[in-house]
């Protein structure tokens, strides 16, 4: 996954965020050098990253209704942003009453270079592993995880299953060797530490409308270091995590950031 808050992570975030319109009409150029700039992202490093995602096949160019040159979404990249939106504004200790996923997968030595891909995708997405060539997840990323293995064209190697864990260990015991727990949480902290401070800012601070530059600044940064962390944390239920676990406080803040700065936000990123 693209670290937070390089240029191309940002474009993306942008997208999310602001880019979805009816139709999905394209950003102009000069809005995305615009709206960029505002988070310290200069003009050549936001034309290099946008060659790069056109490259990717996740940005089309396309003229804007007055003719400007610009970039829309490409079909699986408006799947990838509406499959990403589950995850990112999902309530946090979700139930898991349709148990696992499980993803098994074998590849030909000849194609080797697709299993390194397929572990690297599967994580990604949150698995964890179960036991060699034997991933697993909430059943509740079922449908990401298959719109994704057939957007790369990994799905003829995977079979996917879902099912209950029955034992022989507790299920608590089981995630801990599947998760790699403690750095997930450390994600969450990471997030805590840079982002909640600037919560606290706002609610002293009071309406987030009458500056909307810094409203749509802060959000788009929370949102672009937020959109990993659920990636990161398969969003396992309460009782099935460590004591203390940060991730319930971590997505109060996002969600907060949200609700507070989001639309406000939104004025500065139409702002003609």
């Amino acid at each position: 996954m693209v670290e937070p808050h390089t240029p191309r992570s940002l474009i993306v975030t942008l997208y999310g965020a602001y880019g979805r319109t009816p139709g999905d009409g394209p950003m102009p150029v000069a809005g995305l050098v615009r709206l960029l700039g505002a988070v310290g992202v200069d003009a050549p490093a936001v034309r290099s990253s946008v060659s790069r995602l056109k490259r990717r096949g996740l940005l089309v160019a396309e003229r804007t209704a007055d003719g400007a040159a610009g970039y829309a979404l490409s079909a699986d990249a408006r799947q990838l942003l509406d499959d990403g939106d589950r995850r990112i504004y999902r309530h946090p200790d979700p139930p898991l009453a349709d148990g696992w996923v499980l993803a098994v997968f074998s590849v030909p030595e000849a194609e080797r270079h697709k299993r390194h891909l397929l572990r690297s995708r599967l994580s990604r997405l949150g698995f964890g592993t179960a036991a060699p060539g034997v991933w697993i997840a909430p059943a509740g990323l079922y449908d990401e995880t298959r719109h994704t293995l057939e957007r790369l064209e990994l799905a003829p190697y995977v079979d996917l299953f879902r099912g209950d864990h029955l034992g022989f260990s507790a299920t608590r015991e089981a995630v801990a060797r599947w998760w790699d727990l403690d750095a997930v949480a450390r994600l969450h902290h990471n997030f805590l530490e840079r982002h909640e401070p600037v919560l606290r800012a706002w609610e002293a601070r009071g309406d987030a409308a009458a500056d909307p530059e810094a409203a749509y600044r802060d959000y788009l940064t929370a949102l672009d270091s937020w959109r990993r962390v659920p990636y990161a944390d398969p969003g396992l239920p309460g009782e099935l995590l460590p004591d203390a676990w940060p991730g319930a406080r971590s997505a109060e803040v996002f969600r907060a950031l949200h609700e507070r700065l989001r639309d406000a936000g939104a004025e500065f990123a139409h702002r003609k």
